[in-house]
């Protein structure tokens, strides 16, 4: 199974997609297809996440919702066993991640 861990520090092969993906789109300017394809590979994930999944799919935060995938990210991030960590906050310009951090508190 290819979304199996070899070790606990190795992140899935979902996540690595979903990373390599980019930024969620913005609503005013995302495809269908595009849409569909993080929306894929968010439902692939299954929580909890390991550290280094939680901090890798910061990245992947858009600056809207669209249309709910970052809420879905959002929560799958939050399963992260000791989340908050501090390294996230090397990405708190972001509004999600931002929003994270203060329901964290």
């Amino acid at each position: 199974m290819s979304n199996v861990r070899r070790r606990q520090e190795d992140m899935r092969v979902s996540i690595t997609q979903l990373v390599a993906l980019g930024q969620l789109p913005s609503e005013l300017g995302a495809s269908a297809p595009k849409i569909e394809e993080f929306e894929h590979l968010i439902q692939q994930i299954e929580a909890p996440l390991t550290k280094a999944e939680a901090l890798a799919l910061l990245s992947v935060f858009g600056q809207d919702d669209c249309f709910g995938l970052a809420w879905s990210l959002l929560h799958l991030v939050e399963t992260a066993p000791g989340w908050p960590y501090p390294e996230a906050n090397l990405r708190a310009a972001n509004p999600w991640v931002k929003r994270m951090l203060e329901r964290a508190k």
